[in-house]
């Protein structure tokens, strides 16, 4: 078996006439949530939800929060989209009153993480009666299927419409009149918010603790350390403005400045030691983030030593560092063959 790195033509750097993104190589990515946030509003706007017992209809959205994007690694699409979604909905009872009824279609979590069959659909009613229980069912029946489909539609259509132009042709199949040029801004915006302190005051003594993690990542040495100090691939698994500069005593920010410090040594491939610190710890005050990098044979093992975090803080740095770091890294290159901490 190849060593890593070696006769695999992913590695090959392909030169093209129009100098963009040679062989795919780079990452690309688009800002698919206005497009969604439209597509979503659309497809459920004065929609019939067909019943025998029942004239009902979702009249449209109340809610859509969250974000979707189109990426492009190595000629490889990767779609992510998050949403947090309520719909109104309304219906008369055949035969009853007369008397309209109103409530919710809430949709707290449509990702591509989850199955469209195992999507979590509440049905809720405004004003609960009799008549309105029995629409309140009809709609939890046949309603949910239709909220089912549309959004099977808006994922297949988030797709297509996405597609288009995020894998180019290799330099044997430019044609000068098909070059276009494609950004590459990363607009996903991460909260990355820990317990906040309330005492700020610089000189207050503050009792800190230390943090271990071990960790097993599927590329090399050198995918990794570059993931970590290589400005665009930052910016890729951050999804946000990025601040980078990896020499020693050069600074960094990122998640919108939430995360700060200054790079205090750096070995290529093998170790990575920084000043780091949380937006709202206390001012002035840093922790040590030591990175032992380790290739072995067929993986990359990495160690993390993070000292001086203020104890208060311990437990949800640890879950940040897997959330926004390690999950978010493998999830955007491809590193997740083993994932969690050993």
């Amino acid at each position: 078996m190849a060593k890593w790195g070696e006769g695999d033509p992913r590695w090959i750097v392909e030169e093209r006439p129009d100098a963009t993104n040679v062989n795919n190589w780079h990452w690309t990515e688009k800002n698919a949530s206005p497009w969604s946030q439209e597509r979503i509003k659309e497809l459920f706007n004065n929609l019939s939800v067909k019943s025998d017992l029942a004239n009902l209809e979702i009249n449209g959205v109340e809610k859509c929060e969250g974000e979707a994007c189109a990426n492009n690694r190595k000629g490889k699409l990767i779609f992510f989209y998050e949403w947090d979604i309520i719909l109104n909905w309304s219906g008369i009872l055949n035969g009853g009153t007369d008397l309209k009824h109103s409530g919710t279609i809430k949709i707290p979590n449509l990702s591509e993480e989850n199955d469209m069959s195992d999507l979590d659909i509440q049905i809720t009613l405004k004003d609960p009666d009799e008549e309105g229980q029995i629409l309140k069912d009809i709609m939890y029946k046949e309603g949910r299927n239709i909220v089912r489909e549309q959004l099977s539609k808006y994922v297949t259509s988030l797709k297509q419409e996405f597609s288009k132009g995020m894998i180019l042709p290799k330099k044997d199949e430019v044609k000068p009149d098909t070059i276009k040029t494609l950004a590459s801004g990363f607009n996903k915006k991460i909260n990355m918010t820990p317990v906040v302190s309330e005492n700020k005051q610089v000189g207050l003594k503050i009792d800190t603790t230390t943090i271990t993690q071990e960790h097993k990542f599927q590329c090399t040495a050198e995918e990794f350390y570059n993931a970590m100090t290589r400005i665009e691939l930052v910016t890729a698994f951050t999804r946000g403005h990025v601040k980078l500069d990896p020499v020693k005593g050069g600074i960094f920010e990122l998640f919108g400045g939430n995360i700060s410090g200054k790079f205090q040594e750096l070995i290529p491939n093998e170790k990575i030691v920084q000043l780091w610190r949380y937006k709202q710890w206390p001012e002035g005050h840093y922790s040590t983030v030591t990175l032992q990098i380790n290739q072995k044979s067929d993986h990359t093992e990495v160690k993390l030593q993070q000292t001086g975090v203020p104890k208060g803080e311990a437990d949800v740095t640890r879950v940040n560092w897997d959330r926004y770091y390690w999950d978010a890294i493998k999830q955007a290159f491809g590193f997740g063959a083993f994932l969690g901490a050993i």
